[in-house]
């Protein structure tokens, strides 16, 4: 079965470009098309209403595109909101969770540290995810503030540098020997990470995960292109999209809508 549509992602914002990177890697014959909302940028901050109801208009704004899948390239989205997406469209949900399962599991001093946003470390999805693994530590740390630098294009300034120390000292000093990044943001934080983690502290995200789960359920429900007709990638913004750009290395054309 071969369906030539392309797959759907959205973000807060340039986050989500990290699951997409991952995707594409694995699935270069995809046509993919992604939507970054900085505008509304951050979904950490906002209520449960606020974030379904951005969630529901960037869905539509994809399906009107004819998207075969949906990949919610966001946290924050997930935990509050894929629920209740997958019960109103007709069309395939892939979400994006803090990686809490591979962390815990393979912990040695079965501590973790876990930095993500206020909307997913809040949410009943995380929490129950905490419940499963509840002999493990886990230390919760919000990223204040990380996801409006990172829109800004500071990923390496001495604002970032400064904050990733308040929050990963706390983590250091309890024992973690693995960080999970809960923020599809984050993962453009990992050289600055770098230079404060001991060598030992292992750096988890979900992108490859999301990316092997897209794969199965092509194959299983939806259909892969059949790669006789070049994919195409597209990205739209509702803000300049200088940045996204950026984080594109320019390969790829933005255009900005108003959604």
């Amino acid at each position: 079965m071969y369906n030539n549509h392309p797959i759907g992602l959205f973000d807060s914002g340039i986050g989500g470009t990290s699951i997409w990177q991952a995707i594409h890697a694995l699935l270069p014959n995809e046509s993919t098309i992604y939507l970054a909302d900085s505008a509304n940028a951050p979904y950490g901050e906002k209520s449960k209403a606020e974030i379904l109801a951005l969630c529901k208009k960037n869905t539509e704004l994809l399906l009107s595109k004819g998207c075969k899948l949906i990949v919610v390239a966001c946290n924050t989205a997930t935990t509050n909101a894929i629920k209740e997406l997958r019960a109103q469209y007709d069309v395939p949900f892939i979400g994006i969770e803090p990686a809490i399962k591979p962390a815990a599991l393979s912990s040695k001093t079965q501590t973790i540290g876990i930095l993500a946003t206020k909307g997913t470390l809040s949410s009943e999805l995380f929490n129950k995810a905490l419940e499963v693994y509840s002999t493990t530590k886990i230390v919760e740390q919000i990223g204040h503030g990380l996801v409006e630098l990172i829109e800004n294009g500071q990923l390496d300034t001495a604002e970032i540098q400064s904050n990733l120390k308040s929050y990963l000292e706390p983590m250091i000093a309890a024992n973690i020997d693995y960080l999970v990044l809960g923020c599809s943001h984050y993962p453009y934080l990992i050289p600055a990470i770098k230079k404060i983690l001991p060598a030992h502290i292992q750096i988890i995200d979900s992108g490859e995960a999301v990316a092997r789960q897209t794969l199965a359920v092509l194959k299983e429900k939806v259909g892969l292109h059949d790669g006789n007709n070049l994919a195409t990638q597209q990205f739209y913004s509702n803000t300049d999209p200088k940045v996204l750009l950026e984080i594109l290395n320019s390969a790829y054309s933005v255009t900005k809508l108003d959604f």
